[in-house]
């Protein structure tokens, strides 16, 4: 019976040793072969992990005046290491005339080395637009608290859409609660307060638009969302019309691990609710 429980152990030791959290921002550099732009370049990743599935936005820049901006997708195996990220969108371009960006595939290797947790690899690509090879490169990051961008909000591309058309008045911005978390992911889920009468909201974080003109009900609106550490956030709620009964009020549920906090949201035509949060984290990562 020793010997059974001792095979159980060691059969789940590989993944208790891989629960690895990649979300937050990782800093380093990138190395490219001759016939890029620049030999070396700086790069922040900003990863959002979740279930081994990875999102996020990748700057690639010479300095913070000149860089490019990218979304990117990825899958993150625990049993190997392996980080697999793939470019899919610039989303901004700020460099030379005489450079071109490149979409890239990194392929990484998580490792850790004391307090400091590191991806490493190479990577390859081609001209955004064609088929034509970049010359590829080496990579090297380390996960930091600190970015050189503003961290981004994660946004589906029909919302980035509208909210580029829409001309939403300003109204003053009430904030109703501070919330402090503990963990990255966070659900919100928002009903309507009381009798339902046909409320409907637009809901920004830290200005982007997450919900748009959605009916308040007694089935919750939801806005799965992962947070980087440290870091303001600022959830808007924008009354589209005040209801049969005004004003515009809603129930905010908070979830955060085992942890629920609660908010009762009341907008009008002059006032927005606001709610602020932040993730803190007591570890600290140079």
């Amino acid at each position: 019976m020793r010997f059974f429980y001792l095979s159980i152990l060691i059969f789940f030791l590989p993944i208790l040793l891989s629960a690895e959290d990649l979300d937050g921002i990782w800093k380093g550099t990138m190395t490219q072969e001759p016939g890029g732009c620049y030999p070396q370049y700086f790069i922040e990743l900003q990863l959002n992990f979740s279930n081994n599935q990875i999102t996020g936005k990748a700057y690639d820049y010479y300095d913070t005046g000149k860089f490019v901006k990218l979304s990117f997708t990825g899958e993150y195996n625990p049993q190997t290491h392996r980080v697999i990220l793939t470019e899919n969108k610039v989303l901004q371009s700020q460099i030379p005339d005489y450079c071109i960006p490149c979409i890239k595939t990194y392929d990484l290797v998580y490792s850790k080395q004391e307090k400091d947790e590191l991806l490493s690899g190479e990577w390859q690509g081609h001209v955004d637009g064609s088929l034509t090879a970049c010359p590829p490169g080496k990579i090297f990051l380390k996960k930091t608290q600190n970015s050189d961008f503003v961290r981004d909000i994660e946004q589906n591309d029909t919302l980035e859409t509208i909210q580029r058309s829409i001309h939403l008045m300003p109204r003053e911005k009430e904030i109703v609660k501070t919330v402090i978390v503990e963990s990255p992911k966070i659900k919100i889920q928002l009903y309507d307060n009381g009798e339902i009468d046909n409320d409907t909201i637009t809901v920004f974080i830290n200005n982007k638009l997450l919900l748009y003109r959605q009916r308040l009900t007694d089935k919750p609106l939801v806005i799965d969302f992962t947070a980087f550490p440290d870091t303001d956030y600022e959830l808007v709620m924008y009354a589209d019309n005040l209801g049969s009964i005004p004003p515009n009020t809603a129930l905010m549920i908070f979830t955060v691990g085992r942890k629920k906090f609660e908010a009762f949201l009341s907008s009008s035509e002059q006032k927005s609710a606001t709610v602020k949060f932040r993730y803190r984290t007591s570890d600290k990562t140079d």
